[in-house]
């Protein structure tokens, strides 16, 4: 990435899903710059990153989803570029504008796009789905999900046994002007029910099935360098994946403290050779559960030659849950993943 420009990047994004982007970025030899809230200064995607910038207050409308602080953390750290993770900052056309009229990079759709088809700024959660990266050249990568829903979150994603068309909707997205990744909602007459940016948390099964790095082809787009051919990394061959989100079940503003370490904060994944596995937590032992924010302990995710094998990579990840020090929905969880496994339909939450 330094050839292309990018030296450091401003994360914008906390929990599981900003260590992920803090990670991605290092691995390609850039500087990582994170934000924190006052209440966060010490989180463990503050602690992986080259530096971090405090942005304010612990409510997210002071911190997190302060348009002016991030853009003047962006400056204040030296960052070219920032990379907005959740799409409720990748879909901010307010935030897009502000970054590109400071001088910087966006690694996302532009404002305009933004503005015209509303980016969603949620996570979509609806049953059926599609994963892609958008460029001049129409939809990289794209990758039907499957999801399994609680309490309108998706918790479990997958690619379905049958990839299916891609909606004529989405396939307009690159005459749009959209660029960058997408994380789309499909309603049974194939129109799209929510169009978000940024790197959503089912982006996972698109990097597990095609053996991409969500993150990099973001920032490729930023520069405007596709890469020719099949892509960065990619395999000649389309996997099937799966993608788990572990929640806290803690009521809503009640703060926590973890005591067990979690996938993905250490402890080595073993899987067979085939299999592409990978677990990202936002908390160490000993970390606090901020009940400012999304709940959100692990994401797992796993590529295999099919779904009920990637589902049994990705429960053999959660088995065996130490103690976490707070109560979570593992069990309902596990009991999804086991369905897939056993290559049974999932029902409806």
């Amino acid at each position: 990435m330094p050839q292309l420009g990018i030296e450091t990047v401003l994360v914008a994004g906390r929990g599981p899903a900003g260590c992920a982007a803090v990670g991605a970025c290092q691995r390609l030899g850039l500087k990582a710059v994170a934000v924190y809230s006052e209440t966060e200064h010490a989180a463990r995607h503050v602690r992986l990153a080259d530096d971090g910038v405090l942005l304010g207050p612990a409510p997210a409308a002071e911190s997190y989803l302060a348009v002016d602080r991030i853009v003047e953390a962006a400056r204040r750290s030296g960052a070219d570029t920032v990379l907005p993770v959740p799409p409720a900052l990748a879909g901010n056309a307010r935030l897009a504008s502000a970054v590109l009229g400071a001088g910087l990079r966006w690694a996302g759709p532009a404002p305009e796009v933004l503005e015209r088809l509303g980016g969603d700024g949620v996570e979509p959660a609806s049953e059926r789905g599609l994963l892609a990266w958008v460029t001049d050249e129409g939809l990289r990568f794209p990758t039907p999900v499957a999801r399994d829903r609680a309490a309108g979150i998706a918790r479990v994603s997958w690619t379905p046994g049958a990839p299916g068309d891609v909606p004529p909707a989405a396939q307009r997205l690159a005459e749009i002007g959209w660029r960058g990744l997408v994380t789309v909602g499909i309603a049974p007459d194939g129109k799209l029910t929510e169009v978000a940016a940024g790197v959503s948390l089912d982006m996972a099964v698109l990097e597990r099935a095609h053996g991409v790095d969500a993150v990099e082809l973001a920032l490729r787009s930023a520069v405007g360098s596709p890469v020719p051919g099949p892509g960065p990394a990619a395999r000649p061959d389309v996997r099937a994946a799966v993608a788990v989100q572990l929640r806290s079940t803690l009521p809503p503003g009640t703060a926590g403290r973890i005591s067990g370490r979690l996938p993905g904060s250490g402890r080595r994944l073993v899987a067979e050779a085939d299999i592409d596995l990978v677990a990202v937590t936002g908390y160490d032992p000993g970390d606090r559960l901020d009940g400012w924010y999304d709940a959100l302990l692990v994401t797992v995710s796993a590529g295999a030659v099919d779904v009920a094998t990637a589902a049994r990579a990705a429960a053999l990840a959660l088995s065996g849950l130490p103690e976490t020090g707070v109560p979570h929905d593992g069990p309902e969880v596990c009991a999804v993943v086991g369905r897939l496994a056993q290559g049974r339909a999932v029902p409806d939450a």
